[in-house]
């Protein structure tokens, strides 16, 4: 029986993937296996030794001490892409509230409570319409920073509604590029697209290299009268840089899901209230998408969408096989020592996976015979080998 520990409210949809008989879910266990959460902050909580895996419902993971745990042992799993759909239709209506009087010519409407005649409300409206006049998407540039699974829809979107897309990303991955229209044109650096866009739509994580990305010496690159827009990372941008870039008029509008007190009170910013993921849907599809790679680990020891292991799957090797994982630093040697360790006990290898990622490595071992708590004990202290599992 696996103990699933949940903070926050998790979508039955997911926690209905744990199968009762197998798992135990509730937000107060003590000693659980794994933890199941979305918002949730982790960094100042004391870590149970019992836990041997975290799936965050949701992309980013800043609310978990991932190197911490990845000195333990624990995996971090993310659901890069579950709430893609969501997020991209935020953003598309972002462009389209910059670049329309909607907001304005509703507030308007909202002002003529005391008029009784329709006729008459009409003829009013029908003259001052032009104040809230604007300009279509189609035919302008949207430059897209950061071509990942939302980055990509935003594009492909944007196409699709008659709109030039360039894109911007230093770590495009090879999945990446296949996924990404070939009618979307690849800029060589931040500045080359800031300079060329009227619309700018950020989609990179909060990491060192990303941090403050936005900031006065970048915004001084950007086309005069443009509309920068973060559903991303509030951490990408200098908000205060952004106010300056804006009284300057050398930025038109800022859409932003991450509101800071000094964007508040300007008519030129459009702050909503972190919504981007906020559909059932999204919610839907990140709680069942952590759920199943949770199960898979917790049941199979594979590792999917982890931040902190590298992507290990393997089948099973017959019913009556046992399955036996660990980790360790990523030095040469382990394995070996390993394998010593079961042929000294006349364990038989049936199949076997080893594969690293930066400091840490991971390895999944099928076994002809379950070994002996002995055997387990003599796998764990092996040098630099930092948990073991029988699964």
């Amino acid at each position: 029986m696996f103990k699933i520990k949940t903070y926050n409210k998790i979508s039955v949809k997911g926690l209905d993937r744990f199968g009762r008989d197998h798992y135990e879910v509730a937000s107060d266990l003590n000693d659980p296996d794994a933890y199941i959460l979305r918002s949730h902050k982790l960094h100042d909580e004391a870590l149970p030794s019992s836990v041997k895996a975290v799936a965050r419902a949701g992309a980013g993971v800043n609310n978990v001490p991932v190197a911490e745990y990845t000195k333990k042992g624990v995996v971090v799993f993310n659901t890069p892409g579950a709430n893609a759909n969501a997020v991209k239709e935020l953003v598309l209506g972002g462009m389209l509230l910059a670049s329309r009087g909607i907001l304005q010519g509703m507030d308007y409407v909202q002002t003529l409570t005391d008029m009784t005649d329709a006729e008459e409300m009409s003829k009013l409206l029908e003259k001052q319409k032009s104040n809230f006049a604007g300009s279509e998407l189609k035919g302008k540039t949207l430059g897209v920073v950061g071509l990942g699974a939302i980055g990509s829809m935003v594009a492909e979107t944007a196409l699709s509604l008659g709109m030039n897309v360039v894109g911007y990303d230093p770590a495009l991955s090879v999945e990446a590029a296949w996924r990404l229209p070939s009618q979307v044109g690849r800029m060589e650096n931040l500045q080359s697209l800031l300079s060329r866009s009227d619309y700018i739509s950020l989609h990179v994580p909060a990491l060192d290299a990303t941090r403050g990305l936005i900031n006065d010496e970048s915004l001084r690159s950007v086309k005069q009268g443009a509309v920068l827009l973060n559903f991303a990372r509030d951490a990408i941008v200098e908000p205060e840089a952004i106010v300056r870039s804006l009284e300057a008029g050398q930025l038109g509008r800022y859409v932003c899901d991450f509101p800071e007190p000094c964007l508040l009170s300007r008519e030129d910013v459009y702050a909503m209230p972190h919504i981007g993921a906020s559909t059932r849907e999204a919610e839907e599809n990140c709680a069942v998408m952590a759920a199943d790679q949770l199960k898979d680990y917790l049941e199979n020891g594979n590792i999917l969408n982890a931040v902190n292991f590298p992507l290990v799957n393997m089948e099973r090797s017959g019913e009556k096989g046992t399955r036996i994982t660990f980790c360790n630093d990523n030095v040469s040697g382990v394995l070996g020592n390993v394998l010593s360790v079961l042929a000294d006990h006349d364990i038989n290898v049936i199949d076997m996976v080893n594969k690293s990622r930066g400091e840490i490595a991971y390895n999944i071992i099928d076994l002809d015979q379950a070994p002996s708590e002995a055997v387990v004990q003599a796998v764990t202290q092996v040098d630099h080998v930092i948990s073991v599992r029988v699964v």
